[in-house]
């Protein structure tokens, strides 16, 4: 609002004034306002100033000073500058004060800019349209080398160090023109000529129709973030005591040679090694020299290689070596030049130390797994060449291990069909068979497999000979046909039971205590039971079975011989060892009506018989004419299909009460 000193005129001016940006005031040699016009009262924030105080400096001549003033509490900035007048015939001042408030602004805004500029710890770089640099910061000197004036005008490219090429520029620019800024990391090249690594982020600089004015580049150093990386990956890809690759980069790889083994048809070879002989030079001489000891085992199977092979330790003394092969006797050259090398003798600090090693070997793409698959069969390999007598190797064989897996697979099953009660007994007939009086049953196993029905002994008893599995098998065997035995003859059926025992089971240690054991459980009379060994297995020592069925016929067991004359044997067995009785093979039996030569056999087994006082049965009698060709040879018990199939426990009874009455 315009104000004038009481009793003045207002003159046509000072409505002229009003429309001024700048706050014109006339004050007194007091300081005491006279006139102020419409943008002084804004200024100052008051509404009346004329007659005041307005508390501004009068004598600051035309040059002009910048003042802070405080307008409603906010602090203002404003140029003033101040004449010497007559008003209305006294000495005054006119003042005219223009605000600068954003200018100053502006001009603290560029300090503050300018500071950032300078005093950066990364690099600015500052170019044209044209891509031309018209600045850089002390920051980007000290991290190029350049000096500010040796770029001024020149071409960013002077710090390209050539690991970029052409289309990782294409497409930097490309980015920054279309989304206006691009970040990522580069290598460029000091002044020095040394590459180092920066993370760098352009924007562009754009003008109201969108062009681009400037570009502006931060940077800074990672060279020693970048060495920091490799220092870790070489931490993470290697071992540290050897310096060769470890499990992680192994793994990597096998797997990068399977896909190009795959895409150039040639195979890759994977070898296992497990040092022999390290554990007692470890352990005597202590760590210090193992260290030593496995250093040059790494050395000299490194130096052996061809460029493309790796040799990794995967830790203590185990080692891996992979081999490109194109031919298969390349494998074997080189499993034999490892094991030659590794055991040359060691020499340190004037003591010699010799080591071996067992090596086993994977071949790509005949073992057609995985990495991981490739070193697992390298490994079980290895072992199998350790138990073959050390400093050897073995290469693994997928059919034989497919076979193993089945037979593990097979050993699962029968466990599970143990606890599952999956097994049963099946008994067949044995008779006199002149009057077809039931003498005696043979015990049988059968599996009622939950998949494939009812499977006979062949089907899964040969696989787990010599096992675990065989005696707890034939244990079964036995307390379950006593049961049935002693439940037989609490019924009225007095028979003979016979169960069949592997030799390895009859070898077992404790085999005679445990079958007392078990009978003891039961009413067993001297005589009611037969245990048959099949007499072509390998009793591994005769003198040690003899022993045992003298102690089991102590308590009144039974032993017989089975499957007699088919094996090496025969007449071994028959002389040193005390059995009750001769099984005649069926293989004889069921040609001895054709085959003049298998009818010789079964009657020279008969005349053995009586020769050794052994009580004599034929196996697979079929056939009326061959129970009665038995007879006229001398034999008189004989079981078969011919008499009856195996059966249950419950239908044997309901067979035999028909063959009794057929008898009287």
């Amino acid at each position: 609002m315009t104000g004038l000193a009481p009793n003045v005129q207002l003159f046509p001016i000072e409505s002229i004034l009003d429309l001024v940006t700048d706050g014109v005031l006339a004050i007194d040699q007091r300081g005491y306002v006279l006139y102020a016009n419409a943008t002084a009262h804004q200024l100052l924030g008051r509404k009346e100033l004329v007659g005041k105080n307005c508390g501004l400096p009068a004598a600051h001549g035309v040059g002009g000073t910048d003042l802070q003033l405080v307008r409603r509490g906010d602090m203002i900035w404003a140029q003033m500058r101040s004449l010497p007048i007559q008003w209305l015939e006294q000495a005054a001042y006119v003042i005219t004060l223009t605000d600068i408030t954003e200018r100053k602004r502006a001009e603290e805004n560029l300090r503050i800019t300018a500071g950032v500029f300078d005093n950066s710890r990364e690099a600015i770089l500052i170019t044209d349209s044209n891509n031309i640099i018209v600045d850089a910061n002390p920051a980007f000197s000290h991290i190029t080398g350049y000096s500010r004036l040796e770029v001024l005008g020149r071409n960013p490219s002077l710090l390209n160090s050539g690991r970029q090429d052409k289309q990782f520029y294409a497409e930097m620019w490309k980015t920054l023109n279309h989304q206006g800024a691009w970040r990522g990391e580069i290598w460029n090249r000091r002044k020095s000529g040394e590459v180092y690594a920066e993370l760098l982020s352009i924007s562009a600089i754009r003008d109201d129709s969108g062009n681009a004015q400037r570009y502006v580049a931060i940077f800074s150093d990672i060279s020693y973030l970048k060495e920091h990386e490799a220092k870790l990956r070489h931490v993470a890809h290697y071992d540290a005591l050897t310096g060769i690759p470890n499990r992680v980069l192994l793994a990597d790889r096998i797997k990068q040679a399977i896909a190009h083994a795959s895409r150039d048809r040639h195979k890759i070879a994977v070898c296992y090694l497990d040092l022999d002989g390290f554990k007692p030079i470890n352990d005597s001489m202590g760590h210090e020299t193992g260290d030593q000891v496995l250093i040059e085992v790494a050395r000299r199977i490194e130096h052996s290689l061809r460029g493309g092979d790796t040799v990794a330790r995967l830790g203590g003394d185990e080692f891996v070596v992979l081999l490109r092969l194109e031919k298969d006797h390349e494998c074997l050259a080189s499993l034999d030049r490892l094991l030659a090398l590794i055991s040359q003798p060691i020499t340190l600090k004037g003591s010699s130390y010799k080591v071996g090693a067992s090596i086993g070997v994977s071949i790509y793409p005949r073992d057609n797994g995985d990495a991981d698959t490739l070193l697992r069969h390298a490994d079980q390999a290895m072992y199998i060449a350790k138990q073959s007598g050390k400093n050897c190797f073995y290469i693994y064989d997928p059919l034989a291990d497919l076979r193993i897996r089945s037979q593990n697979e097979l050993f699962k099953s029968i466990r599970q069909a143990l606890e599952h009660n999956q097994f049963e007994m099946h008994y067949q007939p044995k008779v006199h068979l002149r009057s077809k009086q039931l003498l005696g049953v043979e015990a049988l196993i059968r599996w009622r497999h939950p998949t494939r029905g009812l499977l006979s002994p062949l089907e899964f008893l040969r696989p787990i000979e010599n096992t675990e599995l065989d005696i707890l098998i034939g244990n079964w065997v036995i307390m379950t046909t006593l049961a049935q035995f002693d439940s037989w003859r609490r019924n009225g059926l007095e028979i003979e039971i016979s169960i069949n025992i592997s030799a390895y089971h009859l070898e077992s240690p404790g085999f005679a205590h445990n079958l007392r054991q078990q009978m003891a459980l039961y009413d067993i009379p001297l005589g009611g039971l037969q245990i048959e060994v099949l007499e072509t297995a390998a009793l591994a020592d005769i003198a040690t079975v003899k022993n045992i069925i003298e102690q089991c016929r102590r308590f009144g067991v039974r032993f017989a011989l089975d499957d007699f004359g088919t094996g090496y044997s025969s007449l071994s067995y028959l002389s040193r060892l005390p059995v009750d009785v001769l099984k005649i093979d069926q293989s004889f039996v069921k040609n001895m009506l054709e085959q003049q030569a298998d009818k010789t056999i079964v009657q020279g087994i008969i005349a053995l018989a009586r020769a050794f006082d052994r009580q004599i049965v034929a196996e697979g009698v079929e056939t009326e004419q061959q129970g009665e060709a038995l007879l006229s040879m001398g034999c008189e018990i004989g079981q078969g299909y011919g008499i009856a199939k195996p059966m249950k426990a419950e239908q044997l009874q309901t067979w035999h009460q028909p063959a009794i009455e057929k008898t009287r």
